[in-house]
């Protein structure tokens, strides 16, 4: 169990100078907890793609340290690092990143596979409710942005978690499936007592927030 994230100092190579002023997040001393719900929010080119994927290990181009437990993200051996993707940090990618050559159904049961966390039937549930049980076998290059997004938000769900990273994770849904799908969201992280990071262009979403802050 991972308990808390903390960021210390951290900032991205390619700002430097002004661009840091005002920012919540970059060049200080910020702790996420297990447990807490945060909203990060900052307009497009401030780089919030790059602090989750600095968070989640697929990217080390940062000054500073990101400390999982005391312990620093750029010291942990590749098995730890597997580990801790495995079964303490779940991400939606802004761009998706899933392969497009497998069905939906099956983009979301390479996930499954590393833990056997959800049942068919629950991941078959969760396609119903985002009203993607048409699309279950089709191939991802052929869903549209919303679709896709619905399905990168399933597989993010069929993990054990501490922490939840979800990068814009609404920009494609309507009304009715952006509330199933923060319905979904919520429940399964107060299942896990997870931490839920969101990013935002600066709208609010439908969650309890424990803070709010700015790139």
């Amino acid at each position: 169990m991972v308990e808390t994230i903390i960021l210390n100092n951290v900032k991205p190579h390619v700002f430097a100078g002004p661009e840091m002023s005002g920012s919540d997040v970059w060049g200080r001393e910020v702790c996420f907890e297990r447990g807490k719900v945060y909203l990060i929010a900052a307009g497009s080119g401030k780089g919030k793609s790059s602090l989750f994927d600095f968070m989640y290990g697929r990217r080390g181009d940062y000054a500073g340290e990101i400390l999982f437990d005391g312990k620093n993200a750029g010291t942990l051996n590749p098995d730890r690092k597997k580990e801790l993707r495995r079964s303490h940090l779940g991400i939606v990618f802004q761009g998706f990143r899933m392969f497009p050559e497998l069905t939906a159904m099956e983009n979301v049961t390479i996930k499954n596979r590393l833990t056997n966390y959800k049942t068919k039937r629950q991941i078959e549930e969760m396609f119903e409710q985002l009203d993607l049980s048409a699309k279950i076998n089709a191939s991802v290059a052929l869903l549209s942005f919303g679709q896709k997004q619905r399905v990168a938000i399933i597989r993010a769900l069929c993990q054990p978690l501490d922490f939840l990273l979800l990068d814009e994770p609404f920009s494609h849904l309507d009304e009715a499936n952006y509330t199933v799908a923060c319905r979904l969201i919520a429940g399964e992280v107060k299942k896990q007592q997870a931490a839920l990071l969101l990013t935002s262009l600066g709208e609010p979403y439908t969650f309890d927030y424990t803070r709010k802050m700015c790139l």
